[in-house]
């Protein structure tokens, strides 16, 4: 049953992931850095596909499910990263980090406050038993992942028994 809803059931968790991360912004006030808004990328392009996938036959699904895998690799790939960089395993993209050069020139350092991106990329600023949003996240992201490939495993064995 899980696969023959696959697509409906990837558009309500894309749409319930993108959900919970804009009320966040906008109506706790929780701003993303620029970590969080390229994991946001994946769930907005499944919810595209999702959406195509419900209206187009069931041999066509197939090849938009390594688009989806495909999806979830990106989205795996930046959440894992901002894990690293949340437990100072990792460095984060240029201008995510606040890092101020030692200067004795108040200019300097006054232009370097400014130009400084305001949300930190290596602060957890929103936490639930203990797992930053970027942990729930790549959880959310291995879960689509194996669901995904299941997907594609059990399309393939349906396949060969005709």
């Amino acid at each position: 049953m899980i696969f023959k809803n696959w697509y409906v059931i990837l558009l309500a968790i894309s749409i319930f992931s993108i959900s919970l991360a804009l009320i966040a912004e906008n109506y706790f006030n929780l701003q993303p850095c620029t970590l969080c808004l390229k994991q946001r990328h994946p769930y907005y392009f499944f919810i595209l596909i999702s959406f195509i996938g419900l209206f187009i036959s069931y041999h066509l699904r197939y090849y938009l499910s390594f688009l989806i895998q495909l999806g979830t690799v990106y989205g795996i790939f930046y959440s894992v990263w901002h894990v690293g960089v949340e437990n100072k395993l990792l460095k984060g993209p240029a201008g995510c980090s606040v890092n101020l050069s030692i200067s004795e020139n108040k200019n300097d350092l006054k232009e370097q406050i400014f130009n400084q991106q305001i949300i930190s990329c290596d602060e957890v600023i929103w936490s639930l038993f203990g797992f930053s949003a970027a942990s729930i996240n790549t959880i959310v992201m291995l879960f689509i992942f194996i669901l995904n490939a299941l997907y594609i495993y059990n399309y393939d064995n349906k396949e060969k028994k005709y």
